[in-house]
C-alpha cells in the first residue's frame, strides 16, 4: 500500500471514526474489491487497539480473503489463524473447520506438508461431531486426493462419491462442481479418461454459464486446463483456456489465477505454432506467476526453451531449459533433444533415462513425450530394439485424446522406417509402404489438430519413405509443404534441411567442404548415426567415414559434436 493510499485511510478513519471504515471494508469485500477491502481491513488491523479489536472473526477471514487475492499470503495466514482462533473461541465449529481447511489448502500451497497436515487434522476435529454439512463436502475432497496420492483408487472414488453426495444435499453449486472435478481426477488416475472428461464437461458448464462462485471459477479453471493438459486433451485445452483468460480478464485488479491460467495457454500456443504470441505470454506468466509457486515460471520457461530449440537457438534454449530447472519444472524431454540437436546423441539418451524410471513426475502427454524423445534417440543410436521398446509403451497410452495417438503414429512410423532403411526391406509388411501408411495417418492427426511443426516433422520422414519407395515426386511434394511450414513458423534448421534435401542452392560452403561433405555435416548436426547417414544418402558405412575424416580435417576439429556446434553456428544444420 503506498504512502497516498495509507494517508487516504488515516483521514477515512480519524473523519468517519472506526464504525464507518469497517462499514466501508465490508462492503468492498462484499463486493470483491479485494484491493478497497484489503487496504480498509489492513489498516484497521494494524492500527489502535480499539480499532484492531473492533475486527470479528468474519472481518479477519475478508482479511485473509483479501490478502490472497492480492498476493500477501503471510498476511493471508496470519490473519486467517486468528479467524479460526476467533470462530473456534466462540464455538462455530462449522467456520473453524472451514479456516482450518482453508489453512491446510494454503499450507500445502506454499510446500509446507507439515503444517498443512496439522491444519486438515483441526478441521476434521471441529467437524467431527456435527450433522452433515457442507463443510464436510472439504473433508471428502482431502480424502479423495490422500487415497489416489496412496494409489488407493477404490477410497479415492469412495471419498469422491461421498463428497458429491453431501454437496448435492446441503452444499450449492460450487461444491456440486467441484465433486465432479474430485471425481474426474481420481477417474483419470484409474485411466478412465472418457468417464472423467464427461465429468469435466459437467463440471465446466457450471464455471461457463457463470453459476459459481469467483474463487471456484477460478479453482475449477486451473484444475481442469491442468487435467486437460495432462491427458493430452488439446481440444479442450484450446477451448476453455481461451475462456479462462477471458474471465481473468474482466477481473478487476490482481489476480493469482491469471498466471495459472496463462501458463496452459502458452503451452497450448506453442502446439499450435504461434510461438510469437507463446513467447510474450510467457514472459507474462513470470510476472504474474505467485511468489510461491516457482514451478508455474518453470514451466513458461520450458516452453521458451522449445520454442529457441525448434528455431535452432540452441544456446538460448540450453539456458531456458536451465532456468526452467532451477525453478523446479523438469528440463526433459527438451535438453535431450538439444543434446541430439548438437549431435550428442549418448548425452541425450542418458539424461532420458531417469526421467523414464519415474525420476520425473509426469501425466500421459509428459510420459509420451518422454517415450517420443527416447525413441527418436536411440534410432539415431541405430539402437532399434530400445527404441521399439519406447514406441511399444506409447501405444498403450495411445487408445484415448488424438495428441497422444498422433505422438504413437508418429514414433511407430520413424521405427518402421529406420528398419526399413537399415535392412533394405523389399516392398511390403514392414517396409517403407508401410511407413508411408502409418506417416499418412499421422500426418492427418497432427493436421486436424492444428499443430503445425508436428505435421512439418512427419512430412520429412515421409519424404524419406517415398524416396525409399521410389517415388521421387510424391518425396519432394511433402519437401516443398515442409520446407513451407517451416520457415512460416521460423524454424530455421528444419527449412534448411528440407531445403538441401530439394537441392536447393545452399550457401557458400565454409572451409572448402565438398557438397556431399556438407549433406553429411547436416545429418551428423541433425543427430544421424553413421549407420543411418549411409542409408539416407544410400552410400557405405565405410564412405560415411571417409567423408568425416575428410570434415573434421577441414574444419580442424575432433570430435561429432564440435562439428555439430560448427554446423549450427555456419548455417549448415
Amino acid at each position: 500500500m503506498g504512502q497516498t493510499e495509507a494517508t487516504d485511510r488515516t483521514r477515512t478513519r480519524a473523519t468517519n471514526g472506526t464504525g464507518a471504515a469497517l462499514a466501508e471494508a465490508r462492503a468492498a469485500a462484499a463486493r470483491e474489491d479485494r484491493a478497497t477491502a484489503f487496504g480498509l481491513l489492513r489498516a484497521l488491523d494494524t492500527g489502535t487497539p480499539g480499532e484492531r479489536a473492533a475486527l470479528t472473526a468474519a472481518d479477519l477471514e475478508a482479511l485473509a480473503d483479501a490478502a490472497w487475492w492480492t498476493g500477501r499470503l503471510e498476511i493471508c495466514l496470519d490473519a486467517r489463524r486468528r479467524a479460526h482462533a476467533g470462530y473456534a473461541a466462540r464455538g462455530d465449529h462449522r467456520r473453524a473447520g472451514y479456516t482450518a481447511w482453508m489453512l491446510f489448502y494454503d499450507y500445502r500451497g506454499t510446500g509446507r506438508p507439515a503444517a498443512a497436515t496439522g491444519w486438515l487434522r483441526r478441521a476434521r476435529h471441529h467437524l467431527a461431531k456435527l450433522g452433515e454439512c457442507p463443510e464436510q463436502s472439504y473433508l471428502a475432497w482431502a480424502d479423495a486426493e490422500e487415497a489416489q496420492a496412496r494409489g488407493d483408487t477404490g477410497a479415492a472414488l469412495r471419498a469422491a462419491r461421498r463428497m458429491h453426495r453431501i454437496a448435492r444435499r446441503c452444499g450449492g453449486p460450487d461444491l456440486v462442481a467441484m465433486s465432479r472435478q474430485v471425481h474426474a481426477g481420481v477417474l483419470l488416475g484409474a485411466g478412465r479418461t472418457a468417464e472423467a472428461m464427461g465429468l469435466l464437461d459437467e463440471a465446466m458448464c457450471a464455471v461457463t454459464a457463470d453459476e459459481l462462485s469467483t474463487l471456484f471459477t477460478g479453482w475449477l479453471y486451473c484444475l481442469s486446463l491442468s487435467r486437460c493438459m495432462a491427458v493430452a486433451d488439446l481440444g479442450r485445452a484450446t477451448e476453455w483456456t481461451e475462456a479462462a483468460m477471458d474471465w481473468c480478464a474482466a477481473l478487476p485488479g490482481e489476480n493469482p489465477f491469471r498466471g495459472l491460467c496463462r501458463v496452459h495457454r502458452v503451452e497450448v500456443l506453442e502446439l499450435l505454432g504461434d510461438w510469437p504470441a507463446a513467447e510474450s505470454e510467457a514472459e507474462q506468466v513470470c510476472r504474474e506467476a505467485p511468489a510461491h509457486d516457482a514451478v508455474i515460471a518453470g514451466q513458461a520457461r520450458y516452453v521458451r526453451g522449445e520454442i529457441h530449440r525448434h528455431r535452432g537457438e540452441l544456446a538460448e534454449a540450453e539456458a531456458a531449459y536451465a532456468r526452467a530447472h532451477r525453478l523446479g519444472h523438469s528440463p526433459q524431454p527438451g535438453l535431450a533433444l538439444l543434446r541430439l540437436a548438437q549431435g550428442r546423441v549418448r548425452t541425450a539418451a542418458a539424461a532420458l533415462r531417469p526421467a523414464l524410471t519415474g525420476g520425473v513426475p509426469a501425466g500421459p502427454l509428459g510420459q509420451a513425450r518422454l517415450l517420443a524423445a527416447h525413441a527418436e534417440t536411440h534410432l539415431a543410436l541405430g539402437d532399434t530394439a530400445a527404441a521399439a521398446e519406447s514406441v511399444r509403451r506409447l501405444d498403450t497410452l495411445a487408445d484415448g485424446p488424438p495428441l497422444l495417438t498422433a505422438l504413437a503414429t508418429t514414433a511407430r512410423a520413424a521405427l518402421c522406417l529406420a528398419t526399413a532403411s537399415a535392412t533394405a526391406t523389399a516392398p511390403g509388411p514392414g517396409g517403407p509402404e508401410e511407413a508411408i501408411r502409418l506417416l499418412h495417418r499421422a500426418l492427418a492427426a497432427w493436421l486436424g489438430l492444428r499443430v503445425p511443426y508436428e505435421a512439418a516433422r512427419v512430412r520429412m520422414l515421409l519424404a524419406a519413405a517415398c524416396r525409399a519407395a521410389g517415388d521421387s515426386e510424391g518425396a519432394r511434394l511433402e519437401l516443398r509443404a515442409a520446407r513451407a511450414t517451416f520457415r512460416q513458423l521460423g524454424a530455421a534448421p528444419d527449412a534448411r534441411r528440407a531445403g538441401a534435401l530439394l537441392g536447393e542452392r545452399p550457401q557458400p560452403l565454409p572451409s572448402r567442404l565438398t557438397g556431399r561433405e556438407a549433406e553429411v555435416l547436416r545429418l551428423v548436426a541433425a543427430g544421424r548415426t553413421n549407420r543411418a547417414i549411409a542409408a539416407e544418402l544410400h552410400i557405405s558405412e565405410h564412405t560415411v567415414a571417409r567423408h568425416l575424416n575428410n570434415i573434421f580435417a577441414k574444419l580442424d576439429v575432433s570430435s561429432r559434436a564440435a562439428a555439430t556446434a560448427y554446423a549450427c553456428t555456419h548455417g549448415i544444420a
